[in-house]
Order: structure tokens, then C-alpha cells, then sequence
């Protein structure tokens, strides 16, 4: 029988098995793949604004080439997937902020310095602050981590014939639904149904990603519910009401005068949302924080009396006391680099007021990443890296920033009338983000990778410290892709050249927000009821929640996951539905159905592993198909439908995509009976 953990987890690799882990092919493929996941990446992310999880991916490329050599194991490939992971959020939380400077023109360039500093700084931040975390979220709370579980589950199914067989067949559909999706384009991935009814708008979109449906089935109906309700708010109550009491903006078609309405006003109150949700959760967490530093500082003192021999293996954390001096010492560089930022900004300030600012910036960008990480770490508990609303908790930590700044020069300078104070400042916040950012993504994607080390039996400190490799030299490379990349398309409506097509640009839309938002500050143009209606409905739900667990309701309603329904995307949060729907149908005829508790048992697990096969199939053509994205700057290098027949992959899309899901169906609640 294997040895359970804290939180009662049987590992795949019993804690009395040592098996190498940060081998030098391990060490060395992580490091390759870091690199590709960070410049495939930063193209979505810039181009679409969505991320895409690096861990499934790098897991089953790991355990393909490793399989090369005579010898290697599960918690190599572990430890190859969780280096390759920082590539994959580096890119993406400095592709949600750094374009933002070129866009407001602080930048002709990407400084490979500052680069390097904001992606090191931000990402070992995030890294020290998920070791405390990986307590409070991993053992304490119980979160499900859904891609996680399912990168866990690709592992264990490299050595397993029965269970690669589950996950081969879900992932191998997954991956060709996805490539006719975004590669052939002969399926749709959503479809909406918007029309215009008296001086508004009201539809639906549903989307058609497997991978949603896949973390849907994982986390449950509850959580995919929760996030539900935050799409209604948003998109079959807030978008009407809004166009009737206001107006439509100008638009082609009613599902684009409801993403507009969405974008530029009903997504600000989920922000606000997510700021006072965050704050709640930060309140809630604390004594599973203390709980979990409690826990830390005592293994450290029975380390020091009894030595390792009476510890787990995988239990075993980088010692607390280095992770409280490596974070505090951060908040050094952080100075330095910003007192450097501000002194050459040009915003006419004392030697005083630089030092000043410099030390409220770092001091601000230490808290909320400390914040965000947290709250980032609850959110993947629920959805997943690849749903996480990244950049709602970024916005919200510049908010802070820009609102600081705001305070601190505004007696001095006149942003009003001296417009380019005003961008130098919003500059200011926006690197600020960028180092909050890359510390929560960091910290958010490790305990993802955390929780999968826990299922399979990895050493956590061994993968800490292999994330600060990733880190490190995701700091190194990142720079020069976003340089590359920007000489190629050009971001937004700045391009780098005369005679470039504006219409192959990368929007980069989340740092189009950024940018848009900080302006929107230090001109005083900002509409702050949309932030403060969000703080107040917030306070709503979270009443309701209250009497929820005062009537011992199984049905909850967390502030941040209404918040994060009302941020996402109505096409991520409907699949995200379906799943959880799918899976309290499938539980529910699995209880009915004949059959032992031996026999159930498998048919939930072949359930999970069909989910993962999802998740992992759309997630490994999501990186694949990115490459020839870049090499021939188009995302229709694939595309083989005509214009005049792209009504029809609506109905295809839709048809493909039940069809799965009744496949689904049939797996998870048909009991196998043996013999």
C-alpha cells in the first residue's frame, strides 16, 4: 500500500521510493522546451490574447523523447514539464503588459535589460510565494487543480497501456477537432445567435473547446456553475441593460455591439469584482496561510533536531526561512530597477520624490504580487492555467499602481495638461504589472504543476527549484521574441516599419486594455462606477454565499469565481458548463448503474482520463499549430474553407461537438463489468 501525503494522497510514487529527478537529459530538455513554450506563446497570447497550458504538452513531448533513452522515469518527464511551464507564463504575463509601451509610445523597442529584469524579478517573486501556497492551496483547501490532475494523469499514463489507451483516444479527437477548428477552419469553435430586440441586444455564444468541457467534467458542476453565474450577470443581464439605458455603440452586427458593450464596461465590474473578491479571499486564506508558514517553520526545526529521515520526501519544500529572505531581497532589484525607470522617465521630480515613488512602487508591486499570487492560485484550483483570468488580477494590481502614482505626483505634475507626464507615469505602472504579472502567472502555473508532482510522487522542492531555472532563462530569451515578433507584425496600430499590412499586426488586446486603462487614469477620464458597481455587487454575492453555508447548501457561490464568469469570455465559460453538467449526469447514472465499488471506481477513473485526453489533445495542437502561425505570419496557413461556405462549420462545429460529448457521456457512466 503507498504512503499517503498531508492531504491524504496515495502518490503513483510512493514517498519511501527515491527514483532520480533533475537528471542532466531532464535538465536540458526542460530548458529547450521552456524556450519553445515562450515564444509559441507570446504569439497567442498577442495575437488572440489567450494562453494555452505548457504543461500537458511539454509532459507527453517529454515522455516521448525520454522513452529515446534506456533509462528514465515518471518524475523525470515531471520535472521536464514543470521547467517548460515558465516559459509558457512569462510569455504570457509580459505579453499582457509590456506591448502596452510600445502602444502608448514610452518604446520604439523592447529593452533587452529591463526585459530580463522584469521576467526575473517578477518570476522568482511567484516562485517563493507558491511554497507557502502549495500548502494552504494544495493540501489545506482541497482545490482540484484541474490540469494538474490532468498532466498527472498523462504521466502516469506513459507507463501505463490501459490508461494511455483512455487518454490516446480522447486526445487524438481533441487534437483533430482542434486543428479543424483553428488550423483547416472547416469546424467553428463557438457559435453565437445575437439579434437586436427594441434598442438592445440579447444572444448567446456557445464555444466549442474540448478542453473547457474536459476542466468542466474535472472541477464539477458546483465550480462550472459558480463561474456561470457570473456570465449571466454579465452577458443576459448586464450587456441589454446597459444598450437599452444607454445605447449600442457602433457596430456591424448585434454580436458585436454586445462585445463591445462587454469589453469596455461590463468586464470593468468584473474587475471590480475580482478586486473586492480578492481582497475577501486574501481574508479567508489567512489562516490557511498561517497554518501552512506554522507547518513550514516547524519542518524546518525538526529538520534541524531530527534531521530529513522523519519527513515525507514528498512533503519536502524548499525550506521557509530561504523562501522569507529570497522574497524580502527581492524588493531590492525591484527598487533599483524603478528608482532607474523614474529618474529617466523625464516626469519633472526631486531627487526626493524619485527615491520616494521608487520605494512605493516596489513596495506596492511586493504586496500585490504577494495578493495576486494567492488569488491567481485559487482561481487554477478551479479552472486551470489556460482559464485563469491572468489579467484581471494584473489590471487590478495597476489600478492600485496607477491610483498610488496618482496620488503621490499629482500635486506636483498636472497630468491633464501635460500629456506626456502622463504617459511616462502610466508607463511606470504598466512595468509595474509586469512584474506583479509575471509573479502571479509563475505562482498560479507552479501549484498546477505542484499538485500534479503531488499525484505522481515528485519531491516539491526538487521542483521549485527546477522552476527557477525555467524562470531564469525564460528571462533570458523572452526579450529578443518579443523584438522579433514586433519587427514582424508590429503590435496594436504601431508598426515598427513603413509599408507593413496594419491588418497582419498582433492585436495584443490585453495590453491594448492595459494601456487604454492607464491613460484613462491620469487623465481623470476613468469611469470608476463600473469598478465600484462591480465592489458592490461583489458584496451581494458574497451575502448570498454567506446564506448559502448558513442553510448547509452543497451549493456555494465564491465571489471570484461570479467574478471570473463575468470577466471570461461567454464562449469559455459555456463549455466550462457543459462539462460540469456532464458530469453530474454521468456521476449521477454511474450511482444507478450495476456493478461492484472495484467497478465504478475504474469507470471514474477512465472518466478523468478521457477529460485529460481532452484537455491535453487541444492544448498540444493549440502549441503546435502556433509555429507555423510565426513562420508565415498568418493564422490561415491551414485554412482550406471558402468565404462563401463559412455559414455551414457553425452547424459542423456544433454537430462534432455533441457528438464528443455523448462519447463522453457513454465512457464515464458505463460500468465494465468483469469477468
Amino acid at each position: 500500500m503507498r504512503e499517503k501525503t498531508a492531504s491524504g494522497v496515495e502518490p503513483y510514487i510512493p514517498a519511501s521510493t527515491s527514483l532520480p529527478e533533475i537528471t542532466f537529459k531532464a535538465f536540458i530538455l526542460g530548458i529547450l522546451l521552456a524556450i519553445l513554450m515562450a515564444g509559441s506563446n507570446a504569439y497567442l497570447v498577442l495575437k488572440v490574447g489567450i494562453s494555452v497550458t505548457a504543461c500537458i504538452p511539454a509532459a507527453v513531448i517529454s515522455i516521448a523523447v525520454l522513452k529515446l533513452f534506456r533509462k528514465s522515469n515518471i518524475l523525470e518527464n515531471n520535472i521536464v514539464q514543470t521547467t517548460a511551464s515558465a516559459g509558457e507564463v512569462i510569455a504570457c504575463a509580459l505579453a499582457f503588459t509590456v506591448p502596452a509601451m510600445v502602444m502608448i509610445g514610452n518604446w520604439h523597442s523592447f529593452p533587452y535589460t529591463i526585459m530580463v529584469s522584469l521576467a526575473a524579478i517578477g518570476g522568482l517573486l511567484g516562485v517563493f510565494l507558491s511554497v507557502p501556497l502549495r500548502r494552504a492551496m494544495i493540501i489545506e483547501s482541497g482545490l482540484k487543480f484541474p490540469e494538474g490532475i490532468a498532466t498527472a494523469e498523462v504521466l502516469k499514463a506513459g507507463g501505463e497501456a490501459a490508461a494511455a489507451k483512455g487518454i490516446l483516444f480522447s486526445g487524438f479527437a481533441a487534437a483533430i477537432i482542434k486543428f479543424c477548428q483553428s488550423g483547416l477552419q472547416i469546424l467553428a469553435d463557438s457559435i453565437n445567435i445575437w439579434g437586436r430586440v427594441g434598442n438592445t441586444v440579447v444572444g448567446v455564444t456557445a464555444g466549442f473547446s474540448l478542453a473547457l468541457v474536459g476542466a468542466g467534467y474535472v472541477v464539477g458542476l458546483e465550480v462550472a456553475f459558480s463561474t456561470f453565474v457570473g456570465a449571466i450577470l454579465a452577458w443576459f443581464i448586464g450587456v441589454p441593460l446597459f444598450g437599452a439605458f444607454f445605447g449600442l455603440p457602433e457596430a456591424t452586427d448585434a454580436y458585436s455591439a454586445a462585445v463591445s458593450i462587454w469589453d469596455s464596461k461590463i468586464r470593468i465590474i468584473g474587475v471590480g469584482m475580482i478586486v473586492f473578491g480578492g481582497l475577501w479571499l486574501i481574508i479567508e486564506l489567512i489562516d490557511p496561510l498561517r497554518r501552512a508558514m506554522k507547518t513550514s517553520i516547524a519542518a524546518v526545526r525538526k529538520i534541524k533536531t531530527e534531521g530529513r529521515t522523519n519527513i515525507l520526501r514528498t512533503e519536502f519544500d524548499i525550506p521557509i526561512t530561504y523562501v522569507v529572505i529570497g522574497a524580502a531581497f527581492l524588493i531590492i532589484p525591484i527598487y533599483l530597477l524603478f528608482n532607474s525607470i523614474i529618474a529617466e522617465s523625464g516626469i519633472p521630480l526631486s531627487m526626493a520624490m524619485v527615491i520616494g515613488v521608487s520605494i512605493v512602487v516596489a513596495v506596492l508591486a511586493f504586496v500585490m504580487s504577494a495578493l495576486g499570487s494567492a488569488i491567481a492560485a485559487y482561481i487554477c484550483g478551479i479552472l486551470g492555467t489556460s482559464s485563469s483570468p491572468f489579467s484581471g488580477i494584473i489590471l487590478m494590481g495597476i489600478l492600485i499602481l496607477s491610483l498610488s502614482l496618482l496620488l503621490l505626483i499629482g500635486p506636483q505634475v498636472n497630468f491633464i495638461t501635460n500629456a506626456d507626464a502622463a504617459l511616462r507615469a502610466g508607463g511606470i505602472t504598466i512595468l509595474g504589472g509586469a512584474i506583479i504579472g509575471c509573479a502571479v502567472t509563475v505562482a498560479g502555473d507552479n501549484l498546477q504543476d505542484l499538485k500534479s508532482g503531488q499525484l505522481v510522487g515528485a519531491t516539491p522542492w526538487k521542483q521549485q527549484l527546477m522552476l527557477i531555472v525555467g524562470v531564469l532563462v525564460s528571462a533570458v530569451i523572452v526579450g529578443p521574441i518579443f523584438e522579433v515578433l514586433f519587427q514582424a507584425y508590429g503590435f496594436g496600430d504601431v508598426l515598427p516599419r513603413e509599408g507593413m499590412d496594419p491588418a497582419k499586426a498582433l492585436s495584443a488586446p490585453k495590453a491594448a486594455l492595459m494601456a487604454a486603462v492607464t491613460q484613462a487614469i491620469f487623465t481623470q477620464s476613468m469611469d470608476w462606477t463600473m469598478v465600484i458597481t462591480g465592489v458592490l455587487l461583489g458584496i451581494v454575492v458574497l451575502l448570498f454565499d454567506k446564506a448559502l453555508k448558513k442553510a448547509e447548501s452543497k451549493w456555494r457561490l465564491p465571489v471570484v469565481a461570479v467574478a471570473v464568469g463575468m470577466y471570461m469570455p461567454l464562449d469559455v465559460t459555456m463549455p466550462l458548463l457543459f462539462g460540469g453538467i456532464l458530469s453530474a449526469i454521468s456521476q449521477k447514472t454511474l450511482r444507478k448503474a450495476k456493478g461492484n465499488a472495484e467497478e465504478k471506481a475504474a469507470t471514474e477513473r477512465r472518466g478523468i482520463l478521457f477529460a485529460s485526453g481532452l484537455i491535453a489533445g487541444e492544448a498540444i495542437v493549440g502549441i503546435l499549430i502556433a509555429i507555423p502561425f510565426v513562420a508565415y505570419q498568418s493564422t490561415n496557413v491551414f485554412k482550406i474553407v471558402p468565404e462563401a461556405l463559412a455559414g455551414s462549420t457553425d452547424v459542423l462545429g456544433l454537430l462534432v461537438i455533441l457528438a464528443v460529448i455523448y462519447w463522453f457521456y457513454g465512457v464515464a457512466s458505463k460500468v465494465v463489468r468483469k469477468g
